[in-house]
């Protein structure tokens, strides 16, 4: 299981490197996707519970029509941590289907 301590900057910034479209904001890992319609984007969302749900780890996130917005990072850790990055880049593998 993936580490639920908090990251220093510096691990932070390299984890952003490798995830493009990522960006930080309001010390939580932020992105926005955007999808054909609803449909594509309530799908993803409901693929991304399932696995965020098997991580006990779940994103705060908004939807609107075709847009999720997403934040991430660990309350219980007081910032990000690799459980955040992790779920992050299943996002984007799943964003992708």
């Amino acid at each position: 299981m993936a580490s639920r301590t908090k990251m220093t900057d510096a691990e932070v910034k390299a984890g952003l490197a490798k995830l493009p479209g990522w960006s930080l904001a309001s010390g939580k890992l932020h992105r926005e996707f955007k999808f054909k319609d609803f449909v594509h984007a309530f799908g993803f969302m409901s693929s991304v519970a399932l696995v965020a749900e098997s991580m006990n780890h779940h994103p705060e996130w908004f939807n609107v029509w075709s847009t999720v917005k997403v934040d991430l990072n660990t309350h219980d850790a007081g910032g990000i941590t690799q459980l955040d990055f992790d779920l992050a880049a299943k996002m984007e593998e799943l964003s992708k289907r």
